[in-house]
């Protein structure tokens, strides 16, 4: 259990990396609103799946652990097919974003069950 964190960090970082690229280019090569949109969304999951790895370190939870992944998942998808929208006019394929923004939701009343079920114990 102890690589989870660690690997869920580092997805973090690359998100995070590629949230603020995104948003560079964005700004340089007319992404518009889908392009900010997607660097938005991996910055603030970036940071999400941080904390959540930081948690993860500190009382290990193969549960958390999963929801951090999986957040890290569809923000990840979301924001590419955003991306690819903004930049080409294709979508990665259909419903890529909402299947993204889906998982987000899940991810989210997910990591608030895991953290109730915490305290409950």
């Amino acid at each position: 259990m102890s690589r989870a964190p660690a690997l869920l960090a580092c997805c973090a970082a690359l998100m995070g990396a590629a949230g603020v690229a995104l948003a560079a280019v964005a700004a340089h090569q007319n992404g518009g609103d889908l392009g900010r949109t997607a660097a938005l969304f991996l910055l603030l999951h970036a940071v999400a799946c941080l904390a959540i790895a930081a948690h993860a370190r500190v009382a290990p939870s193969r549960a958390l652990a999963t929801v951090g992944f999986v957040m890290a998942a569809g923000a990840s998808l979301f924001a590419a097919d955003l991306a690819k929208s903004a930049f080409t006019g294709a979508r990665l394929f259909p419903f890529a974003a909402p299947a993204g923004g889906s998982t987000m939701i899940v991810s989210w009343l997910a990591l608030a069950v895991v953290f109730a079920a915490s305290a409950l114990r």
